[in-house]
């Protein structure tokens, strides 16, 4: 009797444990998939602007991944490899020449975030009107950058370039140079260095503001705020309509990046959205 009475006892309690998830160990919720973007920006602004938005991308499932370049190249081409997701550091004007001149690489504008005003920059002189004849100048070496720069000196009175040259002018169409400027073409990653060497620098915001330069404060004339430059988010060829790339362009034209760009950069840096 005894027998029957523990053999029923241990039923049992074996019978509640599987009830209540014991003897194969605790019930655990299923886990929930998160997908990782991976995004190759410069640091400074694009790399900022994205740690914004990482926790609201978190809430939606998506881990962002910022890997972070110092030059206007690799992104590109790690994009094409299926290295990375997207890319934030460019604006379309570069980003159409570097398609031209990479054949194979299938690359396309998913949506513009901001305006990176360029601007001239001098460790030698407080104003341009003190820029003295045959100085020298330095502007990036890139075809786009270069022409944009080109286009900002002339904006500036220093010299006047040919009819009809938009952002693809080269130094080849300088009509006139009063002050004979000598103009250098160096990377642009490495202009601010030069500053040490030239008289004034023309040079992109993100770099500036990497070598630790206000744009506000310290360029002696700066674009205004109809630049038609504006940086994008780049992805490869069809990936625009992708879900989560979708989300990235909700969650960077948000109410609350524009006022983060806005209270951070006061002014260097401009919402196009």
């Amino acid at each position: 009797m005894k027998r029957k009475f523990f053999a029923a006892l241990t039923l049992a309690a074996t019978l509640l444990m599987t009830a209540c998830g014991g003897g194969g160990g605790e019930e655990k919720p299923a886990a929930t998939s998160e997908t990782t973007l991976k995004i190759g920006a410069t640091p400074v602004p694009h790399a900022e602007i994205l740690e914004e938005i990482k926790p609201d991308l978190k809430e939606q499932g998506i881990n962002l991944e910022i890997v972070e370049f110092n030059d206007y190249v690799q992104p590109n081409i790690a994009l094409n490899d299926k290295e990375l997701d997207a890319n934030f550091f460019q604006h379309e004007p570069y980003l159409n020449d570097f398609i031209k001149e990479h054949k194979d690489v299938k690359l396309t504008n998913a949506g513009g975030v901001h305006i990176e005003p360029m601007g001239i920059y001098s460790k030698k002189i407080k104003d341009l009107a003190e820029l003295a004849d045959g100085a020298a100048v330095s502007i990036p070496n890139d075809p786009t950058n270069g022409g944009r720069a080109l286009l900002l000196l002339q904006k500036a009175e220093l010299l006047k370039l040919k009819d009809g040259v938009s952002e693809t002018a080269t130094v080849q169409d300088i009509a006139e140079n009063p002050k004979n400027l000598v103009i250098q073409e160096v990377e642009a990653a490495q202009l601010p260095r030069t500053l040490e060497d030239v008289d004034i620098s023309i040079i992109n915001t993100n770099f500036a503001m990497n070598a630790e330069l206000n744009p506000m404060n310290d360029a002696l004339f700066i674009e205004d705020k109809t630049s038609p430059y504006v940086n994008i988010i780049a992805v490869r060829d069809g990936d625009e309509n992708n879900e989560n790339i979708k989300k990235l362009l909700a969650a960077i034209k948000s109410d609350k990046v524009k006022k983060f760009i806005e209270d951070k950069y006061k002014g260097a840096i401009v919402p196009a959205f």
